[in-house]
């Protein structure tokens, strides 16, 4: 396959190989580490196969233990905590080599309709996705040409990134940043209509750029890295259906941002500026010459 959003979906394809156990492809990329996104992906999706299809996710919390390798299978165990009239839930641990690298509890909701609603407007305005330039643009832009490991990774990105504001390319342009960030983000080509693998994908999505939010008033996002960084834990709430092919705004600031750990939280919109997903993630931040052995995965 050479289309990468066809990639996404076979990636979040997982082959069943017991009532309750699932294993997930994990590419050999030039990453040290699994990347996160996939491994919340894949192990949505293992728990949404055990369910009866009708109720869709509303919520999901998870840790990241381990880093996991790439290359190398990963094993889904689900555990069926409850079937409930309205709710079901699934615990996922995900294991790579007899070690297990991730957990994840995620709760479906069967849907209810009659009851009140509200929702804050988005926090800004923002230009149209068409009118921005894509990650690739911004580069060429400022370095001349893309360099070679940018656009390998620019041919196999499932997602078109564009960042509302321009990127920073020094510290002298970091100086008074705000903890905030917003993107637009769409699949790179169709999805089909299961809505589970829309909720995956975009699952895999919210990873990808969360915790820029904790480093902009440090660092800019892009050029040599002063920081090494991880996720710890990631959660999600699903309030309305989406598609992940289509345009979806990703607003992102960090609140805090403490004791070698930041804090990121996302809300994410369609072009209507309805409230799709919130999410929260904690990542860990340590100098590049801090030496460290614990789990984690880098942030792309």
């Amino acid at each position: 396959m050479t289309n990468p959003a066809e990639r996404l979906v076979d990636l979040l394809d997982l082959e069943q190989i017991e009532v309750n156990i699932f294993r997930g492809r994990s590419p050999q990329e030039s990453l040290q580490r699994v990347f996160g996104g996939q491994v919340a992906g894949q192990a949505l999706v293992a728990a949404g196969r055990t369910t009866e299809g009708d109720r869709p996710v509303h919520s999901l919390h998870a840790y990241f233990l381990r880093p996991g390798r790439p290359g190398v299978p990963i094993v889904y165990q689900v555990e069926r905590m409850r079937d409930g009239r309205s709710f079901t839930t699934r615990r996922v641990t995900a294991v790579q080599q007899g070690r297990t690298i991730f957990n994840l509890t995620a709760s479906f909701h069967q849907p209810e309709e009659g009851t009140f609603e509200h929702q804050l407007p988005p926090a800004r305005e923002v230009p149209d996705p068409e009118s921005l330039p894509t990650i690739a643009e911004e580069v060429r832009e400022h370095l001349g040409e893309l360099p070679n490991a940018l656009e390998r990774m620019a041919r196999r990105q499932p997602f078109d990134i564009r960042y509302v504001d321009p990127l920073r390319w020094t510290q002298e342009e970091i100086k008074g940043a705000e903890p905030r960030s917003a993107v637009w983000m769409r699949a790179v080509g169709p999805l089909g209509d299961d809505q589970l693998v829309h909720t995956c994908a975009l699952t895999y999505a919210s990873d990808m750029t969360l915790l820029d939010a904790v480093r902009i008033p440090v660092e800019p996002l892009w050029g040599p890295r002063g920081f090494d960084m991880a996720s710890l834990d990631h959660a999600m709430w699903f309030h309305r259906p989406f598609r992940a092919d289509e345009w979806f705004l990703y607003d992102q600031e960090s609140p805090i941002a403490t004791g070698g750990r930041g804090l990121a939280r996302g809300r994410i919109y369609d072009r209507a500026g309805n409230l799709l997903v919130s999410v929260v993630q904690e990542g860990l931040f340590r100098p590049m010459d801090v030496r460290h052995t614990g789990a984690a995965k880098p942030q792309s």
